[in-house]
């Protein structure tokens, strides 16, 4: 889920930056603080969208940096279980496919690929035996999160499965959805 949180930290502007506008130093230093920041709580920092409030500066004795108390916006990606995401396949492996979900890779264990006994080609395409469907790279697909570990925070892990109804490869959902469209004509 895609959250706007509001924070109050103090920034630090460092001296070279006293000659530029307050809060174009301030938006500058909040830029290299948070690129690329991950925790629990945010979930992944994808940008300083505004800085709210920006308080009196002090300089801290054998620092030389300005310290403004600042308030100020991030949009943040966190993924929640059982959130159902969209993405495109990055790269097939033996053990499954990894997937672009925005901010973030998710993986999909080959056993939750899809509802088939799933095998691996050299060409790096994932195939159901029964159901002949494939997923390779490039493919948009839509899947449901299940697991969440920041066990590592500069790596988190998310797991992803594809083998629920309306779920998988768009593709493989738009057939569906056409085979389910034939049927109520009939009727």
């Amino acid at each position: 889920m895609f959250y706007e949180v509001e924070v109050k930290s103090h920034i630090r502007v460092s001296p070279e930056l006293f000659n530029s506008d307050t809060d174009e130093a301030i938006i500058q230093q909040l830029n290299k603080q948070f690129e690329g920041f991950i925790s629990k709580d945010f979930g992944f920092v994808i940008a300083v969208s505004s800085v709210v409030n920006v308080g009196d500066g002090i300089i801290i004795p054998g620092d030389g940096a300005a310290y403004y108390e600042t308030s100020f916006k991030l949009f943040t990606y966190k993924p929640e279980l059982q959130e159902v995401v969209l993405g495109r396949v990055l790269e097939i492996t033996d053990f499954g496919a990894f997937i672009n979900i925005g901010a973030v890779d998710g993986m999909v264990h080959v056993s939750q690929a899809m509802d088939d006994y799933v095998t691996f080609s050299k060409s790096n395409v994932l195939t159901g035996r029964e159901t002949k469907r494939s997923l390779k790279v490039g493919d948009k697909c839509r899947a449901r999160v299940i697991a969440l570990s920041y066990k590592d925070p500069a790596n988190p892990k998310i797991g992803l499965t594809m083998r629920q109804h309306m779920l998988g490869n768009l593709k493989w959902i738009d057939d569906e959805l056409k085979k389910i469209g034939k049927e109520s004509k009939k009727k």
